[in-house]
């Protein structure tokens, strides 16, 4: 292999290699963006959720009414 081809292969990595950098820092601040995302949804989740059992804990009771079926 002469000077010239290994020159360019070298250049031809450091260039790929380049390109990856570029790449994996993308994915890294996109797939850290879905995780503050994760995580804000699940607290809103676990927050209805509660408003949920506390409206159902609160909820008056019917009296004595007849099933649907009668």
């Amino acid at each position: 292999m002469s000077e010239k081809e290994i020159d360019e292969r070298i250049i031809a990595l450091e260039a790929r290699l380049m390109f990856q950098e570029a790449t994996i820092e993308t994915l890294n601040a996109t797939v850290t963006a879905q995780w503050h995302e994760i995580d804000t949804l699940k607290r809103r989740v676990m927050a209805l959720s509660e408003q949920l059992a506390d409206a159902e804990a609160n909820a008056p009771r019917p009296a004595n009414e007849r099933p649907p079926h009668y």
